[in-house]
């Protein structure tokens, strides 16, 4: 019981449930991750392929298993009509709003890219595209309702 009494107990217990508001700024911060590594590959001239798990079927006997597959990711920039390199931001295939009538960033340059990304991942987890992240949400969910 000495061991424990050097220790600074505390009552805080895990929440069981994360806010959606969370779930949606985590899966947007987690795109933003990728894209600053293919970004980075790019620069290096490397390839950038995460994994990811897909179930398929055993045809010979029919049971479900799990198979690590390579996981395509989609650059999110490209060069404007003025030349100039443009990175639009998206929440599944929706493209989001910045700023009233802004879809797009424009940057200087392919190596001031990476750390675009990053300001945009620092906004997005401090809650500044809450707004547009739950307009692109709520029109992904709109689409799937009959």
């Amino acid at each position: 019981m000495a061991t424990l009494a050097t220790l600074k107990l505390s009552t805080a217990i895990k929440p069981t449930h994360m806010p959606a508001v969370q779930v949606r700024r985590n899966k947007l911060a987690k795109r933003l991750w990728e894209q600053a590594e293919l970004a980075r590959a790019q620069q290096s001239g490397t390839q950038f392929a995460p994994t990811k798990f897909r179930s398929i079927a055993d045809p010979g006997t029919g049971l479900r298993k799990q198979v690590e597959v390579s996981k395509r990711v989609k650059q999110w920039w490209f060069i404007a009509d003025n030349g100039k390199l443009a990175l639009s931001v998206r929440y599944g295939t929706k493209v989001l709003e910045l700023a009233k009538g802004k879809f797009a960033v424009e940057v200087a340059s392919e190596k001031e890219l990476v750390s675009t990304l990053e300001i945009i991942k620092a906004a997005v987890l401090a809650g500044e595209l809450d707004s547009a992240i739950d307009a692109a949400s709520n029109k992904l969910r709109a689409g799937f309702s009959k």
